[in-house]
């Protein structure tokens, strides 16, 4: 029991012996650490803004958009055939309404 008590007392003497000169070898937690390199968040895309319209926007782009018929009945087949619904289609149509093609 005595040797118990010893080895103790020694692992205890160690440990606050080495405490000190342990954190003087660490890196101090007080220094600043390397910023991560900023990134320039660009603006969203104007079709993610079309997600944020507002109800009379929206209207008002569909009956612009509804004029083009043919566009208009397949960018909405598209829309429906990839599940979208509410405001994800929005941008789906808007994106498909303005392309080129």
């Amino acid at each position: 029991m005595n040797h118990f008590k010893i080895l103790t007392a020694v692992v205890v003497a160690a440990a606050f012996a080495s405490g000190p000169t342990f954190a003087q070898t660490q890196p101090s937690t007080a220094t600043p650490k390397s910023a991560p390199p900023t990134t320039t968040s660009s603006p969203p895309s104007t079709a993610a803004k079309v997600e944020t319209w507002t109800k009379e926007q929206w209207a008002a782009a569909q009956k612009k958009w509804s004029k083009n018929r043919t566009k208009w009945a397949s960018c909405r087949k598209q829309s429906t055939d990839q599940k979208l619904s509410g405001r994800k289609s929005w941008s789906f149509l808007y994106t498909c309404m303005t392309s080129k093609s």
